[in-house]
């Protein structure tokens, strides 16, 4: 969603510095430069990635998906200039290939993913995406839809949150976290962040609070897949997105947590490959990759990347390229 991070405790202005500008812009610029281009940025956010190649490429459409209604309004309003050539959708990016559909566009040149939690989203208080700001426990990136954190924390049997504290979370505490809340939520329901991070202090052991980083990290980074199906909709849009790329067309993904990076790198590997068989000494006809990775495993941010925006640390960027049409 433009500038994003798993992190916290950024600096305010670290929101306006979109991760990895010039490597992405380097990365499209082949497949989007000195033609009538389609580039999908299927998680606007504040539109930092997007204005910067709408600003470089003038024949260049954009199509800009965002979950979150208020990112989409500020992200509209930072694009007014290119309005003519954008065009801004309340979409998951699951939903790439309808959206693409609606729009009369079956191939694009470009796709774009900057995956996580926007930097709006974590500022926003409110939005109760941080531990380290008291908020009501919602962490929905779309506030219209769906259940909030409070849901999932109060209603949740024992077992079934243990399993998504330990999936999407890595947490290894999952089932003492899972049964602290149990007995806290037959008192009262939990609805505040700040009542979250004080049982987690108390359930997670001492001695992993010192090397394990903050107790909630964990925790909070597993509600929020959670209530948004962020890897269910990431396991559906990226081979709706790379169907839709033309050949000779580019996508770039950043990821900033291990199991995204998972996902990413299991489609284009899968992609990449020939499926002739080893033995035959030829490639059969529509046997050869599709994709040609541009990235060696992931790239990381730079140290001067990391200076410039705290939040760029995590990430981990793959790219690759449409070499051939699917069979």
């Amino acid at each position: 969603m433009g500038q994003h991070s798993s992190g916290e405790d950024a600096p305010a202005g670290a929101r306006h510095v979109p991760v990895a500008l010039t490597r992405v812009a380097d990365l499209l610029r082949p497949a989007i430069a000195d033609r009538a281009a389609v580039l999908v940025d299927a998680t606007l956010g504040l539109g930092g990635h997007a204005a910067a190649l709408l600003a470089s490429h003038p024949q260049l459409t954009l199509v800009g998906l965002d979950r979150d209604p208020q990112a989409l309004a500020m992200a509209g309003r930072r694009l007014a200039a290119h309005a003519d050539r954008t065009h801004l959708v309340h979409a998951v990016y699951d939903r790439i290939v309808d959206v693409l559909g609606e729009l009369g566009l079956p191939r694009v040149d470009g796709v774009l993913f900057d995956l996580g939690v926007s930097s709006l989203q974590l500022d926003a208080d409110e939005r109760g995406f941080s531990y380290s700001r008291d908020a009501d426990l919602d962490m929905r990136m779309d506030p219209t839809t769906g259940p909030t954190a409070a849901e999932v924390l109060n209603t949740y049997p024992v077992a079934e949150l243990a399993r998504v504290l330990r999936e999407y979370g890595e947490e290894r505490f999952a089932g003492r976290i899972a049964a602290a809340v149990a007995r806290r939520r037959a008192r009262a329901p939990l609805r505040r962040s700040a009542e979250l991070v004080e049982l987690l202090y108390e359930a997670v052991p001492a001695a992993s609070r010192r090397t394990g980083g903050h107790p909630a990290k964990r925790t909070f980074q597993a509600l929020r897949i959670e209530v948004n199906g962020e890897l269910d909709a990431l396991r559906t849009a990226l081979p709706g997105a790379l169907d839709s790329l033309a050949v000779g067309g580019r996508i770039v993904v950043l990821a900033y947590q291990s199991l995204e990076d998972r996902i990413v790198k299991r489609e284009l590997a899968e992609r990449s490959r020939s499926r002739t068989p080893v033995d035959l000494p030829v490639e059969l006809p529509d046997h050869g990759p599709e994709l040609r990775l541009l990235t060696r495993g992931a790239e990381q941010a730079t140290e001067a990347e990391i200076a410039e925006n705290p939040r760029a640390a995590p990430v981990r960027l793959r790219a690759a390229e449409r070499i051939r049409e699917a069979a």
